[in-house]
């Protein structure tokens, strides 16, 4: 049996682990849960899955919450950041799924870790933010990370019996999103209706609006860099609208070795709870003959400047990554609240970085000062137009 945790078990990624979890009940079992509002859906999640801890991050729907439970029910309640790192750190957990959005995933993670714990991340903005630093943590506290996106869980596969040190390199792809093949003008009056339309995957809000604007492709690519310890001029962004190939590797002698599959998160979820083993389970499979057709185009840098800030912030190195994040979270969510175009997630995200000196990453503290640095920055901006 193999105990887990999974730090934001409300969202799309946790109700999609709890679904392998069912797919596998005598061999997965959920130590840990945690959420944010959704306190009913914590509840059934209670219920179903009996963990021995659950988080809320909000304290007053933690007693709420608390106080929904009946008599006999043997969770630990426990609510805010503390909660969510004894969540992360659970004696128990042999795998810490972290499933949260944005940089809250960032202090349970590194506390996972330093617990030598198991990651299978899905918290993009970890890395993102972290880099070479949360890389160097894992390897000193003899933490394996295992990547949850389909992308990176894709090149990890691809990875598997051949030689790091002969990679050409990563071929990332995407789906372009929503608006793939638009221009600046049509992107000037799009909704956020139209921005959370996305073709292929059923994922959160925000996820979504980055899928929309490349960004969350940009992320990717920040997130490959350190996780296989590749140049970013080794990664090649390629637009596949089917979302079929999920990424892949060229070789040294020119062989690209890439994963296929049809777009359903459970797959890379149950390949990083069972690595290094692979099981069966009840997914469709994949039909090329159904599919037909697989297409590939090059992405619009100009169009979708978010793809071309990720690799500027590379460039830049050190904090710069981090801002980017940290803007990019703080556009999308006013985007999302009508405070601004969908355009000006870009914008803004060009002229924060502008305004940075990037610093050395060399401790938490580092990237959480970038943080607030570029909160204020972005604060500033908007009140002076």
């Amino acid at each position: 049996m193999k105990y887990i945790s999974i730090l934001g078990s409300t969202g799309s990624i946790g109700r999609q682990t709890l679904d392998v979890v069912r797919e596998h009940p005598d061999e997965l079992k959920v130590c840990a849960i945690t959420g944010n509002n959704n306190i009913e859906l914590l509840r059934q999640q209670i219920s179903e899955f009996k963990p021995q801890l659950c988080c809320v991050m909000n304290e007053e729907k933690a007693l709420m919450l608390k106080n929904m439970l009946t008599a006999d029910v043997k969770t630990d309640i426990v609510s805010g950041m503390d909660g969510l790192i004894e969540a992360a750190e659970f004696e128990k957990s042999d795998i810490i799924v972290t499933a949260v959005s944005g940089m809250i995933g960032l202090k349970p993670t590194i506390a996972a870790i330093k617990k030598h714990k198991t990651i299978a991340l899905a918290n993009k903005e970890t890395l993102v933010t972290g880099g070479s630093y949360i890389m160097n943590l894992a390897r000193e506290n003899n933490a394996e990370i295992l990547p949850v996106d389909s992308e990176h869980s894709a090149i990890f596969q691809s990875l598997m019996a051949n030689d790091k040190k002969a990679i050409n390199k990563i071929v990332l792809t995407a789906s372009g999103g929503p608006f793939r093949g638009r221009d600046t003008e049509f992107l000037k009056t799009v909704t956020i209706e139209d921005a959370l339309k996305h073709p292929n995957w059923s994922m959160g809000k925000k996820i979504t609006v980055d899928s929309a604007t490349l960004m969350n492709k940009g992320l990717e690519v920040i997130e490959a860099k350190f996780l296989f310890d590749v140049e970013p001029e080794r990664i090649e962004v390629v637009v596949h609208p089917q979302s079929i190939i999920h990424s892949g590797i060229e070789f040294a002698d020119h062989s690209t070795i890439a994963q296929l599959g049809l777009p359903d998160m459970r797959v890379p979820i149950q390949f990083a709870l069972f690595y290094p083993k692979r099981v069966q389970n009840s997914y469709k499979s994949l039909s090329l003959t159904e599919i037909g057709n697989l297409t590939f185009e090059k992405p619009d840098m100009e169009v979708f400047k978010c793809l071309r800030l990720a690799f500027d912030a590379l460039d830049a190195g050190g904090t710069m990554p981090a801002v980017l994040n940290a803007s990019n979270e703080v556009c999308v969510s006013l985007f999302l609240n009508k405070k601004i175009s969908f355009l000006d997630i870009g914008n803004i995200n060009e002229k924060i970085m502008l305004l940075h000196t990037p610093q050395k990453i060399d401790s938490l503290e580092t990237i959480l000062e970038a943080e607030e640095w570029t909160k204020k920055t972005i604060e500033k901006h908007l009140h002076s137009n």
